[in-house]
C-alpha cells in the first residue's frame, strides 16, 4: 500500500511552524493544505481536546467571516493534536497566508464570550470547550511563528 505523504516527514525533526504539507490539483483547481504545527511532535505535550476544539470553532469562525472566506476550503484539528490543517483554494506558499494566520490568532486571543457554534443544536460535542487554554496554545504558536518563521519542513 502506498505510504501517505505526510507520514514521510520526520516528525522527530518537526517544530512549530506554518508549512505547506501538500498541493492537490484537479483540472484548473489547486488546493493547498497548510500544516499549522502548534507543538513539536513527540517532544511536547499535545493540545488538549477542549482547547483544540475551541481553536477549531474560533479559527473557522474568523476565516469564514474574513476577507479570505472565498478561498477557505477547510480549517480543523489534526488527529495527532499537535496543530491544525488549513485548506485553501490556490497554488500558495506559507508566506502568502502568514499575515492571515497572525490575524486569526489575534482574533482568538482577543475573543471573549460564548464560543460560536457551541450549542447542542450546533455541535456534536458542544460543551467540550476551553477558551483560556486555546488562548495559551495560540499565544505560544504566534510567538513561535513571529520568532522563527518556520515555513519549510527540515
Amino acid at each position: 500500500m502506498k505510504k501517505i505523504e505526510s507520514f514521510t516527514i520526520n516528525h522527530l525533526k518537526l517544530y512549530p511552524g506554518l508549512y505547506v504539507s501538500r498541493k492537490d490539483q484537479k483540472g484548473d483547481c489547486t488546493i493547498t493544505t497548510f500544516d499549522m504545527r502548534f507543538t513539536a511532535p513527540n517532544r511536547e505535550p499535545v493540545i488538549d481536546v477542549p482547547a483544540l476544539h475551541t481553536i477549531e470553532h474560533l479559527g473557522a469562525t474568523y476565516l469564514r467571516n474574513s476577507t479570505y472566506s472565498d478561498d477557505i476550503v477547510y480549517f480543523g484539528p489534526m488527529g495527532c493534536r499537535t496543530g491544525c490543517y488549513l485548506l485553501m483554494f490556490g497554488d500558495l506558499k506559507s508566506a502568502d497566508v502568514y499575515d492571515m494566520i497572525l490575524e486569526m490568532g489575534e482574533f482568538i486571543l482577543a475573543f471573549e464570550g460564548a464560543i460560536p457554534g457551541a450549542k447542542p443544536d450546533e455541535c456534536g460535542n458542544y460543551s467540550e470547550q476551553n477558551l483560556e487554554m486555546a488562548k495559551y496554545y495560540v499565544r505560544n504558536y504566534l510567538k513561535e511563528l513571529k520568532e522563527h518563521k518556520r515555513f519549510k519542513y527540515e
